[in-house]
């Protein structure tokens, strides 16, 4: 299994610091409003990896983290009001509430930053203690002079920085390569902790080297995050905890490129930009949205345009139809030769796809391949019982990567079961017109009719609405 390392900037094998157990933090949100999908596509990548490394036998112990206090939080709570905690509280449920829309598995650790507020400034002792700091207008920062190896992970020359220049803003632009805040002096309104430093709050970046150190250790196996972390966030984090440390932090930085919307990036003034919710709100099937966020790999940019979900809706539909036609086949005695080892070469493809930099895009495709081949071979009636229970386990087991079937076994709605009704009444009395009337406003309400022998079958569309409205 090979991994490409932003710091290194080449694939490497991937093997665990200690034993099976991987280690992995995963940058969290700013819970400052609702999480959009360009965020979600970097949340979906995160958990497809925890997935993948999990399905390899791997023990994954997953830190991510809440970042409830910085300057979005801040400027919200007092736009507002209210308590920090009275602003974020709703964003962090909503947060929750999206990831198990989208079928995202939980890690084992959540911490918010302004729990840990102690770890923090203790860190920050450490660094003050190795001559990494200076103190001005009652802030302490970051010298990133003092640490020869900035800039490795950004690829920056640490030489052409602004020497002695500083910042306070959480976050900034790619040319601001400036010293950073560690801790910031409280200013009127803003919360505020007391410390050896005097009453303030912490910057951003000490936030995830405090709370990843904490519950992984000082040196773990992977750090995630989307590639706008890179800088300065993610090379400020390895200033601060090698700085503490003299250790190497991380062994493993994954990063997702951008989603685009029509080609250009996510933005709220050009009106192309979508939370989970807005796009739940029009109708779409979570798993097929899930499904569009794993169809490109996660080192390529994603493009999201009108026909981005129908299309994915349609793939998803693909292989619902698939894995439910399996469960009505009885299968033949036995299989035609080639059949075990179409299953087996199907299986060795997924595996190798994701094995490589986990391709999803080609171990999605390797499956479709497979799910077309087999359904000619159904068709055919060369497929016997034990290899339909063996693509049964097959299709179970991708699944446990993509995490995009799963149960979708549904009651039926009242007012769905009445047209239903209604159209078999029409059709016994060949009143065809209407019962195709019915199907066409009941495909109109997400909802597909299947005419089989002696039997109707009626099941949820994957694929529903066919256009994307503008929020």
């Amino acid at each position: 299994m090979r991994f490409f390392d932003t710091l290194s900037g080449e694939k490497r094998e991937f093997k665990p610091l200690e034993g099976n157990r991987v280690r992995m933090y995963t940058c969290g949100p700013t819970v400052y409003d609702y999480a959009h999908i360009g965020n979600f596509r970097a949340y979906v990548f995160e958990d497809i990896l925890r997935r993948w490394l999990e399905f390899r036998g791997y023990e994954v112990f997953q830190v991510m983290n809440l970042t409830d206090v910085d300057d979005k939080t801040i400027r919200g709570a007092q736009s507002q009001g209210g308590s920090l905690k009275d602003y974020t509280e709703p964003y962090i449920k909503a947060f929750f509430e999206d990831l198990d829309a989208l079928k995202v598995e939980r890690a084992e650790v959540y911490p918010r930053a302004t729990e840990h507020i102690p770890e923090m400034i203790a860190l920050i002792r450490r660094l003050k203690e190795n001559k990494h700091t200076y103190e001005a207008d009652g802030s302490v920062y970051y010298s990133i002079a003092t640490f020869p190896g900035y800039g490795r992970l950004s690829k920056m020359n640490l030489e052409e920085m602004r020497a002695g220049a500083r910042v306070d803003m959480d976050e900034y632009e790619k040319a601001d390569m400036r010293d950073f805040a560690l801790w910031k002096q409280n200013k009127p309104g803003e919360p505020f902790w007391e410390s050896e430093f005097g009453p303030g709050r912490p910057g951003w970046h000490i936030e995830c080297s405090a709370m990843s150190m904490k519950y992984l250790g000082e040196s773990f196996d992977i750090h995630t995050g989307g590639i706008d972390n890179i800088f300065p966030h993610h090379e400020n984090e390895i200033a601060q905890s090698e700085g503490a440390t003299g250790r190497k932090f991380v062994n493993f930085w994954l990063h997702c490129e951008w989603l685009l919307v029509n080609g250009e990036k996510m933005s709220k003034s050009k009106g192309n930009f979508y939370t989970l919710r807005d796009l739940l709100g029009q109708g779409y099937e979570p798993m097929a949205i899930r499904l569009f966020l794993m169809s490109s790999h996660y080192r390529h940019q994603l493009n999201f345009t009108g026909e981005s979900l129908p299309q994915a809706g349609a793939a998803l539909q693909r292989l619902v139809d698939f894995r439910d036609r399996l469960g009505r086949e009885k299968g033949e005695d036995e299989s035609a030769v080639e059949i075990p080892q179409l299953i087996t070469d199907a299986r060795r493809s997924f595996i190798e796809a994701g094995d490589d930099d986990l391709n999803i895009p080609r171990a999605l495709g390797c499956l479709f391949d497979f799910v077309r081949d087999m359904n000619q071979a159904l068709d055919d009636g060369v497929v016997g019982t034990e290899e339909i229970e063996a693509t049964k386990n097959l299709l179970a087991e991708c699944d446990c990567v993509l995490g995009i079937l799963g149960s979708r076994e549904e009651p039926l709605p009242e007012e769905v079961l009445r047209l239903v009704r209604e159209r078999e009444e029409a059709r016994r009395k060949r009143d065809f017109a209407t019962a195709d009337q019915i199907r066409s406003h009941l495909l109109s309400l997400g909802y597909v009719l299947e005419d089989l022998p002696g039997d109707t079958r009626t099941r949820k569309s994957a694929s529903k609405p066919d256009t994307l409205q503008e929020v």
